[in-house]
């Protein structure tokens, strides 16, 4: 549905200025073009457009405001008009004239003229869903009746009509015969219908009667649903495909012919094809273990477990430490496709390690994919922390960090490494290993995949018995059990199993319960087939969860569906052992339609602490009312064959026909199984069900026809003027608007590209119109991205019915997306100029890669359309098409781009994944049609035509077709048809593949048009071919109107093939044209005719096989006497009998080869086509030949070079021993020729090395082709054109001459330059650039003020006695990471100014030059000047220390570096290649058979008389290119090889490790340093120098390897690196010896080259034709140029000669900046080159660090070597007395009294808990105070530039020898209560390293846990500058919750001592001789109690129960007394009473 108005005109008298119109409907605003002032009446004429997703209401209105425009005002209204709908809805369309109003709703004198059209799609079928059984009336009854009898008729008496026609006739009878299905009543008229249609029917071909009348009677569906997406854009950065769509470039054609240049860039957009995801490479994943930290738990031994899928390696034990130091280095090795790395899982565990009877605990673990590594910047996580969890308690929290570097390493990357510091603080939570945008604090959630249902399964068992059974019984039964499994972050899930079933019902959810956002992006969904031996894959699809997910501020968690996924695979025809079998796994482009399997993603965040841990739950789930999210609605598929041309002659002898279809529905071999299911009741309209029945009902294949052929190299099927038809009915849910948004977004993309390139080119060609063409390409964006706004805000507006969430949020990011790109793309067209254009480019392409982002959609819509060429029942080539590209919208910009197009195809046959094709499996193609398709719904079918061609008769069916159940023809016949002569000229093609042994080929084209095939002759052996032919088809006949055939004329085909004198031609490629038409109406004259000559490309299979240059045009013909052709009979035309003249055709070549009947004679292209032709010179510089293999088992002896160029050939001189001297002793040739003007014409260069033997023999050594001779054109600079670059420069400095820097580019300003020779000097300009102006802040002076002092202790200690060259080298890698962190920050400071407004950049930028100048002059105030000269006097000058000498670290290979050139500026090398090209990049590499250094300048000749131009070593190029060049006689050179250090070595043993060794190898010298292997390292130093003595050009290639030493069997190789030392010898830029920064004659940077910087100097000015350098008075002048010191500098303190070699020194520093002859010389430095293996090709195996050092023999030799031996570590002796604890928490209750109390110790290490050191137990502590008074001593080796403590020793009893290891300094210190009777317990702990740890307190109190703060405010104390230190630590644990709690405090000293001074000052452990310790005063209550019964009872029992005690003796005594008393009273009392 639309609305359209067009505004026709206003009449607006006196009423003057520019007009604008705008008109508003429902919200939605379009502007009109610019009127322009042009009297009262102002014609628009011009239409607007509404898609409308709900239909319009009567009271809806249409607003037009008239406004008057002005460019520096606002707009000013003029008047509105307001229409309203009911009429335009009652009638369908308006036309009317009235009257504007005001503001006030007066009338204004000025009237508006307008129309208006309402469109129903479909207007035969109402809004409200019209029921074609309904208000049908007899008469259009009766027209159906006729026309579908007609068609019966027709079909029964044609020829081609299939034998089983009377087998279908009686199933159709015997269904007709049967009962309707229950509750359903059809009238007669129905049945009658039914019957007609049925007539037209063709059933599957495999299915029974039985199964047909159950199809029918049910209503059964035989269509299944879905697309398949194919690889997005998001393929270049990650492999997850939505069905592993692979494109081929010969499949599908492009219907625009773009130049080369054009489709390179194209291709360039896509980093990695989808073919190159589903080939095997190698790849390593490689994982450095750094350290942990924070480990939760106490005393621990952690072990690292790194596992990668199902590969686990182990780190070493770390004994009693939550905070282990590892440093291992990990490698995996893959050699597997892509897309199946991508999905492994990587897991960092930490485990506790136990016993061998115990399993190792898990404290904590962490997942990511490699997909995600894969995605960062370099493929690498550098230095992160990975933050633990443990997966069975989420709710705990962390459980630690690992610090871990990653990387991902695929063929032919380079590892771009940081330099590693430990200096840096590790600051765990800003780097945290984590991809950028993903928070800090993950939350658990729940990943529920719902699955539903499927249906369409294919057969997956042939099970014998069932056969028997179901041959005996007729029982049948579903010949599949599927289930689904669903994989996700390394878990996988299944679903039930559903036994027998084709359309299982399974209901149920798959849950996951992961960290959100997941580190694992991927979601794998298979459809298997449950087997008893082994379970088989139906299908498998992907969901990558960025796709259905959006992590903006109005973002989404993942959710999908509900949605049907449809799969592809294998063909559906089951085997045993089926080769393709591994398509359905994901892995390459399925062929065939598998099924559809309904599925649901919801995803939920939970805080809930009782979650389930890790794991997959399998739940039930309640099933869903399908229809709630898309109305079933029925499809029509329609295709039309135009021509089937190309057939394969192995096809020629059985008929063919074409098979369409669409998921199941058209499949006519395999397709149907009979337990597909009925549509529910629940949509049980009556419409709907007849659809259902019908949905069986299709034509989806042509009649099967035996092909012809006129020449026998390729057949055609004789479709002449009846193009057959095909059509296929389906039912499927209405999802068009997932395509339709694709289709726009499409629209957009394809528009943006195409400016783009055009950009792109113009930009390289600095063309004037670029600013322009960005410009027009940045408005057509924000036009396009309008237009998709106003047409998807009509569906948002509407209801949401029938659509899933997803749907809906991915509207919804669309629309804000593209209207934020829009306002971007508006803002940046504003700040396009011509200086900044390039990044305005680029943030433009930034936009494309947004919008590829959002074309996919992850939910389909309809499945891909197949279709198929079959030959004797047996499927042979397909074709592969997505349906949204056929998809047909009444809006025109939402239907697919070949939707009612006629497009060429080339059908492939079935390839494997990951396979190249090689012969017909892969290059050659089995057919090529020219077909018309379209797809749409039923209710649209009308539209099904309207893009054929127009000429065709229009049938009874054709004008029917707007009815709905209407059948389609099945033959259209065309009457227009044209004829043509077809003229193709074939000029040349270049740069063809080799398919020869020699290398070359023997190429010759066939060009196909039509059904016709031609050839040129052979040109042999050459790869680039120059045919010069015109090849003349006399007579092709195209059906259609002219007009249409020169818009779109049909494709012609050029094949190259090379011919072989035994078998059959060899392919090359194939490449694709379309033909200039000329029709009878026009004149063949310029400037249309002739056509100039275009490049194509030509394609073999995905590889580019080379260029084409021709031009092909058909010239239309009139035929007065047309006879119809007779089959097999070629009707040749003569061109005398045409009516029509046509251009006269060249008289015929001379040709030597006899000219036969076939070929006639052969034509050459006509002058007027052909290029002209200027005089040019090629000059070539032959040097020489290296590493010539052998050819045929002989040395190549005397071997010659030929140059070939358009048929000219320039011999080089013979090398006549080759062993002796390969350079050639004729250095310089040239040859003068005639080459095309234009560039794009010239001819490609051959350079082709022959050898030539005895008897006159030559033999081909090898070719290389040179494609383009632009790298090597000269075109020279006049004087004129000098001029006038000058002039625009001046006026593009004059602006910004103030702002320039006084310090940098004098040499061209200034006729006297100050150089800087020293730092100082850089640091007083540093002190001049503070300037009085700038004020630091008080935190800049204290952070400047802390490090400084920090520094304070380095500055003491460098001494320049005990400087050596490691302090250079650790001293630059510190410089060389300060550079890149600068580096870093100016980029991100040039990205925000891009991003930044304009005019704020332009005041901020300006406004800085300003304060710049400023500061700059600043110094020169009185006061400033002042304080300089005091502080640079030299008195102050004593005590300034000087820098330490740096060199420069390249991170890569010297030759590498920008500024060198690759050391090929007059001497290149050029590659020979020989054999076949088989495409197999292992086998390709061992092509090359030898190296070609020369040169070659192609130039016009004569050049200019004012030229102002000079060549490469800076002479005047009239005179020859090539002056002033070395000898090439050989010459003795010393060459010094240093080898410093190994990174990252690849391990070989199976304990991880390697024993690295170096071995050199020059010429056939070769020296192993193997008696000197490191043992189990992978980051070896080597510190070695070897020497050779060589002689150039013999010994020029340098190869350095690194072996690993193995005791048992041989060494193997672990890598190596090649130096090609001839080119760096020679060079200009001087990579002899490299220049140091600094000239010193002795110490640690000594000069080292025999050469003084006077001496360099002054041979360079000569080489330069310069006056030697002259020195006075503290200057030099060199050239007209005079270079002087500053005032200030040091070096005018040293005079005499010392001074001359500074100032030389400073000159060569900058000897880039002389005119003509300067250049860069190379520094010192050191080169960082990659490893490589063989085995392993293209993947680094680690990096090795080294310099090369060469010295001519015949000049003074140098000194003696460098000394880079590796540093020793300096002995040490650490002295730590624990004086006292206090305030230690109390652990033990006392037996007796139940008090709180400890036995203290305190332990420590410095090497490993196996170096523990215990002090002695105080008991009975009961106030956490502790005394002891003892002595730990540590010795140990360290290594003061490093930071490290090394440690040699055996890592096992078997280890043959010692391993080096080095581990941080870090002191560590617990205190412990000792338990008699169980396990002693942990208290608390404290790690001081000992380069930076915190000052202890004074006192007790003043110990705080603020002391271990790391914020910087805490000072720092390094124990190798203070020495000693005494003070208060803090001993803690770390609780839960990451805090930390005080658990005591130590009051230690630590003195550290050299070895030499613990031996003059002796002290013993413990409280031992010598120099004993005091024993501490602990109080008397301190004893162990068994041990001391008496103390036991005294300061235990007494001191405690004192009271009691006495208390108790007195209650004894009295009751004694008592007991006395009670017992004497009787008997004193008897005695007193008897008187006794």
């Amino acid at each position: 549905m639309a609305l359209v108005v067009r505004l026709r005109e206003f009449f607006l008298p006196k009423c003057k200025g520019d007009k604008l119109a705008k008109i508003e409907f429902r919200g939605v605003a379009h502007t009109s073009r610019l009127m322009t002032d042009s009297g009262d009446l102002q014609t628009l004429d011009q239409l607007f457009e509404w898609p409308i997703g709900r239909p319009i209401e009567p009271d809806e209105t249409v607003s037009v405001a008239l406004v008057l425009h002005s460019r520096l005002l606002p707009d000013r209204s003029i008047g509105h008009y307001i229409v309203p709908l009911q009429k335009v809805v009652k009638e369908g369309k308006l036309s009317l004239r009235d009257s504007l109003l005001d503001n006030n709703a007066k009338t204004l004198p000025a009237t508006i003229s307008l129309e208006m059209r309402y469109t129903v799609p479909g207007t035969d079928d109402s809004i409200d869903g019209w029921s074609p059984d309904e208000g049908m009336d007899e008469e259009r009854l009766l027209v159906d009746i006729q026309q579908n009898i007609a068609n019966l008729e027709k079909t029964l008496t044609s020829n081609e009509r299939r034998a089983s026609w009377s087998h279908e006739q009686a199933s159709t009878s015997r269904t007709i015969d049967k009962s309707p299905a229950p509750g359903r009543k059809r009238s007669a008229l129905r049945s009658m219908r039914s019957l007609i249609r049925l007539g037209k029917q063709r059933p599957p071909r495999d299915v029974s009667s039985e199964d047909e009348e159950r199809a029918l009677l049910q209503g059964g569906r035989s269509g299944l649903d879905g697309i398949g997406t194919p690889v997005g854009e998001q393929a270049s950065s990650r492999a997850g495909s939505q069905s592993s769509l692979e494109s081929d470039n010969d499949s599908l054609l492009d219907a625009n012919s773009l130049d080369v240049t054009k489709k390179r860039l194209r291709a360039s957009h896509h980093q990695r094809t989808p073919s190159n995801l589903l080939k095997s490479q190698d790849f390593q994943l490689c994982i450095t273990i750094i350290e942990a930290r924070q480990l939760a738990g106490l005393n621990m031994d952690p072990v690292v477990c790194v596992q990668v899928g199902d590969q686990k390696k182990y780190t070493s034990v770390k004994e009693s430490t939550n905070c282990p130091y590892y440093n291992e280095y990990f490698v995996f090795d893959f050699h597997m496709p892509p897309m199946m790395l991508f999905d492994k899982i990587i897991t960092l565990s930490v485990l506790q390690s136990r016993n061998i009877l115990r399993h190792n605990k898990m404290l904590g673990s962490f997942k990511l994919d490699v997909a995600t590594v894969w995605s960062q910047p370099d493929h690498q996580f550098y230095h992160k922390w990975a933050l633990l969890s443990d997966p069975d308690d989420f709710a705990g929290g962390p459980k630690g960090y690992l610090k871990c570097d990653i990387s991902v390493i695929g063929k032919g990357d380079s590892v771009k490494v940081p330099p590693k510091s430990e200096k840096d603080e590790d600051d765990i939570e800003a780097n945290l290993l984590l991809p950028e945008g993903v928070p800090v604090e993950r939350q658990r959630a729940r990943f529920i995949v719902r699955v539903y249902r499927a249906d369409g399964l294919p057969k997956m068992n042939s099970s014998i018995m069932a056969n028997v059974k179901r041959a005996f019984t007729g029982e049948v039964k579903d010949l599949v059990d599927p289930y689904v499994q669903v994989s996700f972050a390394g878990l996988t899930g299944k679903t039930s199993v559903k036994k027998n079933c084709y359309a299982p019902v399974w209901n149920e959810q798959i849950v996951f319960s992961e960290m959100f956002p997941p580190l694992c992006q991927r979601i794998k969904i298979q459809l298997r087939d449950n087997d008893q031996v082994n379970n088989t894959i139906i299908g498998t699809h992907f969901i990558d969860l960025k796709t259905i997910s959006n992590d903006g501020e109005k973002g989404f968690l993942p959710t999908f569906g509900p949605a049907f996924i449809h799969l592809y695979g294998s063909t559906r025809d089951y085997s045993l052992l089926d080769e393709h079998a591994s398509l359905n796994s994901g892995l390459g482009e399925g062929v065939s339609y598998r099924a559809r399997l309904l599925v649901a993603i919801r995803t939920e965040i939970t805080d809930n602490i009782d979650i389930a841990p890790s794991g997959v739950e399998v739940e039930p789930s309640y099933p869903i009312t399908e229809s709630n999210y898309g109305k079933n609605e029925e499809y029509f598929l329609f295709g039309s064959i135009m021509d089937a041309t190309m057939i394969d002659k192995k096809l020629g002898d059985k008929p063919l026909f074409f098979e369409l279809s669409i998921g199941n529905a058209g499949n006519s071999l395999d397709g149907h199984n009979s337990s597909s299911q009925e549509i529910d009741e629940e949509e049980g309209d009556d419409y709907l069900d007849n659809v259902s029945a019908e949905s069986a009902c299709w034509q989806s294949t042509t009649p099967p026809v035996k092909p012809m052929t006129h020449d026998r190299l390729y057949h055609f099927l004789p479709y002449w003027d009846d193009k057959p038809c095909m059509y296929v009915r389906s039912v499927w849910p209405d999802y068009r608007r997932r395509m339709y948004n694709s289709n726009l977004i499409m629209r957009i993309i394809e528009k943006l590209e195409e400016g783009l390139l055009e950009s792109h080119l113009q930009i390289e060609a600095d063309s004037p119109n670029m600013e322009k063409t960005l410009k027009q390409t940045l408005d057509d964006l924000a036009f396009g991205c309008g237009k998709y706004l106003s047409i998807s805000r009509c569906y948002l507006q509407g209801t949401a019915a029938g659509k899933t969430k997803l749907d809906r949020e991915r509207m919804k990011l669309c629309v804000r997306e593209i209207e934020h790109i829009a306002s971007l793309a508006r803002n940046l067209k504003a700040l396009v100029a011509k200086h900044t254009i390039k990044e305005r480019y680029k943030t433009a392409q930034s936009y494309l890669q947004r919008l590829r982002y959002l074309a996919e959609d992850p939910q389909h819509a309809l499945p891909d359309i197949f279709l198929w060429l079959v030959s004797g029942g047996k499927r042979v080539a397909y074709q592969r098409l997505q349906a949204k590209d056929l998809i047909f919208s009444v809006v025109g910009e939402e239907s697919g781009k070949d939707c009612g197009k006629v497009q060429t195809l080339l059908l492939k046959v079935k390839t494997l994944p990951g396979k190249r094709g090689i012969g017909v499996s892969g290059w050659v193609i089995q057919a090529k049609l020219r077909i018309y398709l379209w797809l749409g719904l039923t209710k649209h079918k009308k539209n099904f035509v309207s893009g054929l061609p127009a000429g065709y008769e229009v049938s009874q069916e054709i004008k029917s077709a707007e009815r709905p159940r209407a059948l389609p023809p099945s033959v259209i016949h065309f009457t227009e048809k044209h004829y043509f002569q077809l003229r193709a000229h074939m000029y040349q093609a270049r740069s063809l593949i080799g398919s020869d042994a020699s290398g070359l080929s023997d190429p010759y084209a066939q060009v196909v048009a039509g059904e016709w095939c031609k050839t040129t002759q052979v040109v042999d052996e050459t790869l680039s071919p120059t045919w010069d032919e015109l090849l003349v088809f006399p007579e092709l006949m195209v059906c259609g109107l002219g007009e249409e055939i020169k818009k779109e004329p049909p494709n012609i085909v050029i094949e190259i093939f090379d011919q072989d004198k035994v078998g059959k031609s060899e392919f090359i490629g194939r490449a694709m044209a379309k033909p200039h038409v000329k029709l009878l109406s026009e004149p063949y004259e310029p400037p249309k005719f002739p056509p100039k000559l275009e490049w194509f490309d030509i394609n073999r299979g995905v590889d580019h096989a080379g260029e084409l240059l021709a031009m092909f045009e058909m010239l239309e013909v009139r035929r007065p006497d047309f006879r119809p052709r007779k089959k097999g009979r070629q009707n040749e035309v003569d061109p005398g009998q045409l009516e029509f003249e046509l251009p006269a055709l060249p008289s015929p070549k001379d040709c030597l080869i006899p000219i036969t009947q076939d070929t006639g004679p052969i034509l050459p292209v006509p002058p007027d086509i052909r290029p002209t032709l200027s005089k040019y010179r090629i000059e070539v510089l032959f040097w020489g030949l290296r590493d010539v293999k052998r050819v045929h088992l002989l040395t190549v002896d005397k071997p010659r070079v030929d140059i070939e160029c358009a048929g000219h050939i320039l011999h080089s001189s013979v090398i006549t021993n080759a062993r002796k001297n390969p350079n050639f002793s004729t250095p310089v040739k040239f040859i003068d020729l005639e080459l095309p003007e234009q560039e794009l014409y010239c001819p490609p260069l051959t350079v082709r090395v022959v050898d030539c033997r005895s008897f006159g023999r030559y033999t081909l050594v090898g070719t290389h082709m040179i494609n383009s001779i632009h790298r090597y054109l000269f075109n020279p600079v006049t004087k004129k054109q000098r001029e006038v670059e000058e002039r625009k420069k001046s006026q593009q400095l004059q602006p910004n001459h103030t702002a320039a820097d006084p310090w940098a580019n004098s040499i061209s300003t200034s006729n006297y330059i100050i150089l800087d020779t020293d730092e100082t000097d850089v640091q007083l300009r540093k002190l001049a650039n503070s300037g009085p102006g700038t004020l630091q802040s008080k935190r800049e002076k204290t952070e400047s003020n802390r490090k400084r002092k920090m520094s304070m202790g380095h500055a003491a200690d460098d001494d320049e006695d005990s400087k050596d060259w490691w302090t250079k080298y650790f001293a630059s890698v510190e410089a060389m990471i300060e550079e890149t962190k600068k580096a870093k920050n100016e980029e991100q400071d040039r990205e925000n100014q891009q991003n930044g407004a304009c005019g704020q950049m332009a005041e901020g930028s300006s406004g800085g030059h300003e304060e710049k100048k400023k500061i700059k002059l600043g110094f020169k105030s009185a006061g400033n000047a002042a304080k300089i000269a005091n502080k640079w006097s030299p008195k102050a000058a004593k005590h300034l220390k000087p820098k330490t000498a740096l060199l420069k670290i390249f991170p890569s290979e010297l030759e590498a570096q920008p500024e060198f050139n690759a050391f090929k500026e007059w001497l290149q090398t050029f590659d020979l290649l020989r054999g076949k090209k088989t495409g197999e990049e292992t086998e390709d590499d061992s092509r090359v058979v030898g190296k070609f250094k020369g040169n070659i300048k192609v130039y016009k000749w004569p050049l200019p008389k004012d030229i102002d131009d000079h060549t490469i070593m800076g002479f005047d190029p009239q005179y020859g290119f090539f002056q002033g060049l070395p000898s090439s006689d050989p010459i003795h050179v010393l060459v010094r090889v240093y080898v410093v250090k190994g990174t990252d070595l690849h391990p070989m043993d199976l304990n991880g490790k390697a024993d690295p060794y170096v071995v050199l190898q020059l010429g056939s010298k070769r020296i192993s340093d193997k008696e000197h292997y490191i043992s189990k390292q992978l980051n070896p130093v080597f510190g070695r120098c070897f020497e050779f003595e060589a002689t150039f050009p013999q010994d020029s290639l340098l190869t350095v390897q690194v072996w690993d030493w193995d005791l048992v069997g041989s060494d193997d190789l672990i890598g190596e690196t090649r130096i090609d030392l001839e080119n760096r010898f020679y060079t200009r830029h001087r990579a002899t010896c490299g220049l140091p920064s600094k000239y010193e004659e002795y110490g640690y940077n000594a000069w080292r080259d025999p050469m003084k910087p006077t001496q360099i100097l002054a041979k360079l000015c000569k080489e330069g034709k310069l006056e030697p350098p002259s020195y006075f008075n503290g200057k030099v002048k060199v050239g007209n140029k005079t270079f002087g010191l500053n005032n200030d500098d040091v070096a005018l303190t040293r005079g005499g000669k010392m001074l001359e070699e500074y100032l030389a020194l400073a000159v060569l520093k900058r000897w880039d900046e002389f005119p003509r002859i300067g250049c860069k010389l190379v520094p010192e430095h050191v080169e960082t080159r990659p490893l490589y293996n063989a085995e392993k090709p293209g993947i680094e195996q680690g990096k090795l660090e080294l310099w090369v050092d060469m010295f001519p023999m015949d000049m003074p030799l140098p000194g003696p070597p460098l000394d880079i031996a590796p540093r020793k570590p300096k002995s040490y002796e650490l002295r730590i007395v624990i004086w006292n604890t206090d305030e230690v928490v109390l652990e033990d209750d006392a037996f007796f009294t139940g008090e709180k109390m400890s036995d203290i110790y305190v332990k420590g290490w410095l090497k490993g808990p196996e170096d523990c050191q215990y002090t002695d137990i105080h008991y009975r502590s009961l106030t956490g105070e502790g005394n002891f008074n003892w002595r730990f001593i540590f010795p140990f080796d360290y290594l003061v530039a490093e930071e490290k403590i090394v440690i040699s020793r055996k890592e096992s009893l078997f280890s043959w020898d010692e391993t080096e290891s080095k581990i941080p300094a870090r002191l560590e210190l617990q205190v412990w209560d000792a338990d008699h009777f169980s396990a002693d317990d942990f208290l608390g702990a404290i790690t001081l390293d000992l380069n930076r740890f915190p000052r202890g307190a004074k006192s007790s109190k003043l110990c705080t846990l603020d002391m271990l703060k790391t914020d910087g405010s805490v000072p720092m104390v390094n124990i190798f500058k203070q020495k000693r230190l005494k003070g208060w630590w803090p001993f803690y644990i770390k609780k839960e919750n990451e805090e930390m709690e005080l658990t005591g405090k130590v009051e230690a000293e630590i003195h550290l001592l050299t070895h030499e001074e613990a031996e003059k000052n002796p002290a013993g452990m413990g409280r031992n001789e010598p120099d004993p310790l005091d024993k501490p005063n602990r109080p008397d209550a301190s004893f162990m109690w068994f041990l001391n019964p008496f103390k036991s009872i005294r300061y235990i029992v007494w001191h405690n129960y004192k009271w009691t005690i006495i208390k108790g003796l007195i209650f004894t005594a009295l009751a004694i007394m008592l007991l006395l008393f009670f017992y004497s009273v009787p008997g004193y009392s008897v005695k007193k009473l008897l008187g006794a």
